[in-house]
């Protein structure tokens, strides 16, 4: 795989639904923010260059992207709405930036942390095998309504157009083929194709999906990759769907350490951070929770009840029913039950 010439992550949104005063991309969600996962899945294929495009509550985010993703270009939407404006602001920052941009260009979310690397680099694959203007990562749900509706070519399996619920017939809003929102695009094609779309939809919006319509008539073609792991493409629009996908992910990184030779009694009550990490033969006993850069050695028994945030724990040790925070625990320590080891 090439490496893409630049990942856009779109990270303007207002976020309403959180009802919060925290911008919604920088909600945590198994001790990282949303932005922050979206920013290291980026960072996993490797481009020439990362750009965040932010607008509401602008300077807290940017302040939270330059923490996590260090020498990120932020790009800032205007007023004129839409996910291919927002695109748009992103080029421009970009080609201001390293001048004219080339090769395959991936547009990605600020708000949907499970996707992973892998995903994007199999993205690219497709895309550049293909020869694709434009490559959309689709997935199936029994209930699409909300999502834009993926419209394939009978002919050639291609995409002809991807239909934004609200301007959807009723044969339409039948089909569950959806768009997942991530793209790869050849960039040049975006650039151009960008610059003829315009407003004539129901919100009055640039929609980035209408790209995809300029490819047949470019003579270039819009292919797709299908996903079969719906939660990669899942957003986050309020605190019930952030709950959801934190289970989700708890659920995945508690397998993760299982399957690396930790014990974990009870992945439904045990929490952990995406940051942890535990040595083989350790084992994690209900109701614990461990957070961010928190490290286990070897043999250790960690609950239960425990608490540990930012600790460095040593092999050997026993910890039940322990809150430690940023502290140095040696090996073979036997904490005392209900003890408080380190900050509050």
């Amino acid at each position: 795989m090439s490496q893409p010439v630049a990942v856009i992550v779109l990270a303007a949104g207002q976020g309403t639904r959180m009802r919060s005063d925290l911008p919604k991309v920088v909600h945590p969600l198994g001790g990282l923010s949303l932005v922050g996962h979206a920013l290291r899945a980026a960072e996993g294929v490797r481009p020439h260059h990362l750009v965040a495009v932010v607008r509401h509550q602008r300077d807290i985010v940017a302040a939270e992207i330059a923490r996590v993703a260090p020498g990120t270009l932020i790009a800032d939407q205007d007023e004129v709405p839409g996910t291919g404006r927002a695109v748009q602001c992103g080029l421009a920052a970009l080609e201001e930036a390293v001048g004219d941009v080339s090769g395959t260009l991936l547009v990605t979310y600020g708000d949907v942390p499970l996707l992973g690397s892998d995903t994007l680099a199999e993205l690219v694959g497709v895309h550049e095998e293909a020869g694709n203007a434009v490559t959309v990562l689709t997935t199936r749900v029994p209930d699409p309504t909300g999502y834009g509706r993926i419209i394939r070519d009978g002919v050639t399996g291609g995409v002809s157009a991807i239909v934004e619920q609200r301007d959807a017939t009723a044969e339409q809003r039948a089909i569950t083929e959806i768009n997942a929102g991530i793209y790869a695009f050849d960039a040049r094609f975006l650039v151009s194709a960008l610059a003829r779309v315009g407003t004539d939809n129901d919100q009055g919006e640039v929609y980035l999906t209408d790209v995809l319509a300029a490819a047949a008539p470019a003579g270039r073609r819009a292919g797709a990759l299908e996903l079969a792991d719906v939660w990669q493409a899942r957003g986050c629009n309020d605190r019930v769907q952030l709950a959801e996908l934190g289970a989700e992910l708890n659920r995945r990184t508690c397998e993760a350490h299982m399957r690396a030779g930790v014990t974990i009694v009870d992945p439904t009550s045990t929490w952990i951070e995406v940051d942890v990490e535990i040595g083989r033969d350790t084992t994690v006993h209900p109701a614990t929770v461990l957070r961010g850069t928190t490290t286990i050695g070897e043999w250790c028994e960690i609950g239960p009840g425990t608490t540990l945030r930012d600790a460095r724990v040593g092999a050997g040790c026993t910890l039940p029913a322990v809150w430690g925070a940023d502290v140095d625990i040696p090996a073979d320590t036997m904490g005392a039950p209900f003890s408080v080891l380190g900050g509050q």
